[in-house]
């Protein structure tokens, strides 16, 4: 069978949901591209998706987070911000940073905590504007 040039192809991800005591997501922006996105990555062989994001949260943001703690969101599937052609299949978790600061590292060229209102200037990949910016 062909597939059919206009089905996305699929990335997989595990993204986080995480919020400050103001209820302000957090973004980050990657470097060489313009959209902000929720943290998060790809998985490595064998890992699990709350593995790959506790990883990804550790080696982008100096975050220590505990996979057995990540509350799971569920699938989200939207397009891929940086990945014309792509769509993103994300395992999303709600994750409590408690009082650790995140600090960009890695690919990570910039984060930002937003809300609906904060970020209306900022181009937000389509994950987390359509599921997760809060109002």
């Amino acid at each position: 069978m062909i597939p059919d040039a206009t089905t996305p192809r699929l990335i997989h991800v595990s993204a986080a949901v995480i919020t400050d005591a103001d209820g302000r997501l957090l973004l980050v922006r990657k470097a060489g591209t313009t959209a902000f996105m929720q943290p998060g990555g790809k998985p490595e062989p064998g890992e699990t998706p709350a593995e790959t994001l506790a990883r990804e949260l550790n080696e982008e943001l100096g975050l220590r987070v505990d996979a057995a703690t990540a509350e799971p969101l569920g699938s989200f599937t939207a397009s891929a911000a940086n990945e014309p052609g792509f769509a993103v299949v994300a395992d999303v978790f709600r994750v409590d940073i408690g009082d650790q600061q995140p600090v960009p590292d890695a690919e990570i060229a910039e984060l930002r905590w937003v809300t609906a209102a904060t970020a209306s200037g900022l181009e937000i990949a389509p994950l987390a504007r359509e599921y997760f910016l809060p109002a």
